[in-house]
């Protein structure tokens, strides 16, 4: 004889004929969506630590500029995303310390602006990721950037030893795979083509190097070397407001495809 299946007021299962209650399996919540929620944004150098410069515009000056024009417009047209910033004023902040805030936070996206520097007929854009130098012009650029920790107290000790003025100490150190590369990657090609395509700037294309200021950052992070300061007509399209703009507006334009396509791959 088939047992009849009797459920209680507190929700077990009773079958016929035994007083041994069955607890049902609770529900599988189903998983929860990703969403991009904080990220942070490092204008690079500041403070005793000026970077390149043109015949007026300095470094520091140019990338936090076009930094805070940035996060302006996250903050007006994502309100759901958490900006962060490394510096909002001319302040010196030491490489380590810019991957910390960004660990700080649980960033899921670190970005980092600068201005190049090289000839005078140098120009154009380049996007990098954490990774192996594949050229001396690579290594260069990496050498240029590290070499901000000359200026800090204890640098070999808080960077394992790492010597900025070394080629040794740059190939060594950029072996260092990032377990983010893929994503670091994706958005870099995002911003390469924004800057391309919308904002009309010439594209030296997205590369890789050993950069201190991505080394610890746990999360998928970008270096963008918005033009170069050393060019004349570069430096005055940097140093005016309208290109600070144009590039800002380029950046958040691929943050935003950026943060869409994570959140609809991981959110089927």
């Amino acid at each position: 004889m088939r047992n009849i299946v009797a459920l209680s007021a507190a929700g077990l299962l009773f079958f016929a004929g035994s007083s041994r209650a069955v607890v049902p399996d609770a529900p599988v919540p189903a998983p929860s969506r990703y969403h991009l929620r904080t990220v942070v944004l490092d204008a690079g150098h500041g403070g005793k630590d000026r970077g390149c410069a043109g015949v007026k515009a300095r470094e520091a000056d140019v990338a936090l500029k076009i930094i805070l024009a940035l996060g302006r417009q996250i903050e007006e047209e994502m309100p759901e995303v958490k900006v962060v910033y490394t510096r909002r004023t001319d302040v010196f902040v030491e490489l380590a310390d810019r991957a910390g805030i960004a660990n700080k936070h649980n960033a899921d996206l670190f970005i980092s602006v600068h201005c190049n520097a090289s000839s005078p007929s140098a120009n154009g854009t380049e996007v990098w990721t954490m990774g192996p130098h594949k050229t001396d012009a690579n290594l260069s650029v990496a050498k240029r950037e590290n070499a901000v920790i000359l200026q800090e107290d204890n640098y070999k000790e808080r960077y394992n030893g790492f010597d900025p003025t070394s080629p040794q100490s740059h190939i060594l150190f950029s072996l260092y795979q990032s377990a983010h590369i893929v994503n670091s990657i994706r958005f870099a090609q995002k911003v390469d083509k924004q800057l391309r395509t919308t904002v009309g700037r010439p594209s030296r294309g997205v590369k890789q190097a050993g950069f201190l200021v991505l080394w610890k950052s746990t999360m998928p992070s970008v270096l963008i070397e918005s033009g170069f300061l050393t060019n004349r007509t570069e430096e005055q399209y940097l140093n005016d407001k309208a290109g600070q703009t144009y590039i800002a507006a380029g950046i958040y334009r691929a943050f935003r495809d950026y943060k869409n396509e994570l959140e609809a791959m991981n959110g089927e």
